[in-house]
């Protein structure tokens, strides 16, 4: 067989030689019938049939476009994460004394923290000074000031209380948030990564978690709904069956199903991050006997029953040291919806990191107004920031559509004030993004105007307006933090890198804010 594909190949006659001539003439030939595709090709392409085709237009051949790099040198050298653990490995502190084993008649745990975890770091300069601001009207301003009021007097009052950053993929896996909140507790006081999900989904650096195949995850910005909507203030939540209300549903569910959530601390987590001693489980819609035995770190330290009234609770434990490894066991014929974990010290402030990814941030209206108000007033929320935008930047097709956005941003800024009227919000608008256009990434045509409108939407709601995209060097400056390796490929994202000297611009901008408040309210 070889010997006869070798005839073929050397002997057959239809086989002819190509020449190198006849190569170039192919070539110049295609050339040729490109030609007038190319020269008359309009910018917006060709329609054929239903489909638009793209071509090399002749002012892109003659004049191809040149990749426009904005100059960051600036930028991150005036940004100072010395303060932040980017890389560390020190072991979790843990006191075996704070287990209790399970005795015969054991049934509760008993909460024995001595209540002082969470002091702030000693020392530490406020600086009026920042390359950026965060943009205030009066009323906005009124509203941050009576926020920092309650900031400066959380160590001394030992008193505790939640800021929430909401937010796209930009934020999630705590890449933002987590060096946000490590700053903010090292000089205001707190420990602890604060919310945590029911379930979580993403690759994260400031807690592991792992659940029983039967938890399915719900969410109110895509996926699987809960049909009552009540997620609490995170918007995501888990069970491990379907829902039940129906009364006589109800009484016939007699199958128990066991399902369990653990939860430890990470050592990627910032310091702060990894040490809690207080941990909430937050839960809703318990309409059948459910039984919950929780273990630190495989020993039996409580059993206990959940409410079975169908309303939000708090199931807290509390722990004279770090909590250690928990595992969550429930037994029931209808799960529970388990609304998130907080893990906490005794006292300070906690930042918690609520991502959702590809979320506009148009989400409030799709749940349960009163769990989520309820669940805010018990962690004492006092601010509020919304990091949106970039998920709809791409879809944008004219001006008129990003008004149209705005508009629905600002309802939303408006249902946060109805629901945590005491809360100061400060809105973080999107990054710079590139698309790929013509051999080169360039910014998005409308995110200027994106910018624009979304703090023009977050004044008229007295809320603060900080932007991500100026600070990062405004228009085509996503090209050059890739340069860098501040981001991602994607022309999208932050690496940990870009994250953690993004959320240091912020915090030099909040920490300027606080000192000029401090000045004038000594």
């Amino acid at each position: 067989m070889r010997e006869y594909l070798l005839y073929l190949c050397c002997f057959n006659p239809f086989l002819k030689e190509i020449k190198a001539y006849q190569v170039l003439l192919f070539v110049l030939a295609v050339l040729l019938v490109l030609s007038p595709v190319v020269y008359f090709a309009p910018q917006e392409g060709y329609k054929i049939a239903g489909l638009k085709i793209h071509f090399l237009t002749k002012e892109g051949f003659f004049h191809p476009k040149e990749q426009k790099k904005k100059d960051i040198t600036s930028i991150v050298a005036m940004v100072d994460t010395s303060n932040l653990d980017l890389n560390t490995d020190e072991p979790i502190a843990f006191d075996p004394k704070s287990i209790v084993v399970k005795q015969k008649n054991f049934k509760k745990h008993v909460n024995n923290s001595n209540g002082t975890l969470g002091a702030p770091k000693a020392g530490g300069e406020l600086s009026e000074e920042s390359t950026t601001d965060i943009h205030l009207t009066d009323g906005a301003r009124a509203s941050l000031y009576s926020f920092f009021a309650k900031l400066d007097k959380a160590a001394t009052d030992k008193s505790k209380l939640h800021i929430l950053h909401y937010g796209d993929s930009q934020i999630e896996g705590d890449r933002m948030t987590s060096y946000i909140r490590q700053r903010i507790q090292n000089q205001f006081g707190g420990n602890g990564p604060g919310l945590i999900p029911a379930m979580n989904v993403y690759q994260t650096i400031s807690f592991k978690q792992v659940c029983s195949a039967n938890f399915e995850r719900y969410n109110c910005f895509g996926g699987a709904k809960l049909k009552n909507r009540r997620y609490g203030a995170m918007g995501s939540a888990a069970r491990f069956t379907e829902e039940i209300y129906d009364s006589a549903q109800i009484a016939n569910s007699n199958s128990v199903k066991e399902a369990w959530i653990e939860i430890e601390p990470s050592y990627s987590a910032q310091s702060r991050a990894r040490t809690y001693n207080n941990v909430k489980m937050f839960y809703s819609s318990c309409v059948k006997s459910c039984g919950v035995k929780v273990y630190q770190n495989g020993n039996l330290i409580h059993e206990d029953s959940l409410i079975k009234d169908g309303k939000y609770h708090v199931l807290p434990l509390s722990f004279s040291s770090s909590a250690g490894k928990l595992k969550y066991v429930f037994s029931s014929a209808i799960s529970p919806t388990i609304c998130g974990f907080s893990l906490e010290g005794d006292y300070g402030i906690q930042v918690d990191n609520i991502g959702m990814r590809g979320c506009s941030g148009t989400f409030f209206g799709y749940l349960d107004q009163n769990v989520v108000s309820r669940m805010m007033s018990d962690m004492n929320t006092e601010l509020v920031i919304l990091q949106f935008g970039g998920n709809s930047v791409p879809y944008f097709k004219d001006s008129s559509s990003v008004r149209r956005y705005a508009s629905s941003f600002q309802s939303q800024i408006r249902t946060v004030k109805r629901l945590r009227p005491s809360a100061a919000i400060i809105v973080i608008g999107p990054s710079d993004m590139s698309k790929f256009s013509d051999g080169i990434y360039e910014s998005y045509r409308l995110l200027p105007y994106v910018v624009a409108q979304m703090r023009k939407a977050a004044g008229k709601e007295n809320a603060g307006y900080w932007d991500l995209f100026g600070a990062m060097g405004g228009l085509n400056s996503m090209p050059s933090w890739v340069e860098s390796g501040l981001a991602g490929k994607d022309y999208i994202h932050f690496s940990n890198r870009g994250a953690s000297i993004a959320s240091q611009i912020f915090y030099d901008a909040f920490e300027a804010q606080f000192a000029k408040w401090k000045l004038q309210y000594p």
